[in-house]
């Protein structure tokens, strides 16, 4: 089976692309929904984050406060560190899991959305790596828009990851988001059944 990690920027269009990548049947397992599946409450890791960033980062009813927490750690680089430093050993090990699962049923390729598959050293754990990608400025509108930020919280969070021009060297397939949603899809149907 083939593990296709499929990985770029914030804004960049990695879930417009899974969702694309599963309307042609693909299996995608999403490092995002893992780590919001790790933080639950009552899991290890959330009691983990509460002793590194305090019980300020919880809500009333003891979940996480995935913006409470983004506010701490996209404000300084070394606790966005400690958080991956917590999360990341959890995601993997559940990510190999349901790989396994779908090795399991027989599955020929699947695809493993991470946005960190490059930052964080995890590019052993895929066969080909896709990176998906769009100009700087088109990815600050982007992220802008979408989750309403200001210029300067959108540019932290841009620049707390590594920039796209050295992830390419890491990809096995450049994949340029910068056109319409319609341009995208024809990319990826002919990279999914065309390429492997």
């Amino acid at each position: 089976m083939d593990i296709i990690g499929l990985t770029g920027g914030i804004a960049s269009g990695k879930t417009t692309a899974s969702n694309i990548l599963r309307s042609f049947g693909a299996t995608i397992i999403d490092a995002d929904h893992l780590a919001r599946k790790v933080v639950k409450k009552g899991e290890p890791a959330l009691d983990k984050l509460v002793a590194a960033f305090g019980e300020a980062i919880l809500t009333n009813d003891g979940e996480l406060n995935r913006k409470k927490l983004g506010e701490i750690v996209f404000n300084d680089n070394k606790k966005l560190e400690k958080l991956n430093d917590i999360l990341h050993p959890l995601i993997n090990s559940l990510a190999i899991k349901l790989f396994q699962k779908e090795r399991n049923k027989g599955k020929d390729k699947i695809v493993y959305d991470s946005p960190l598959l490059i930052e964080k050293n995890l590019i052993h754990m895929v066969d080909k790596v896709w990176l998906i990608y769009l100009d700087e400025k088109s990815q600050l509108r982007r992220l802008m828009e979408r989750d309403n930020y200001t210029k300067v919280q959108a540019l932290k969070r841009i620049n707390s990851q590594m920039p796209i021009k050295d992830k390419i060297r890491f990809a096995d397939v450049l994949i340029d988001n910068s056109g319409s949603i319609s341009d995208l899809e024809e990319k990826l149907r002919f990279l999914w059944y065309n390429y492997s």
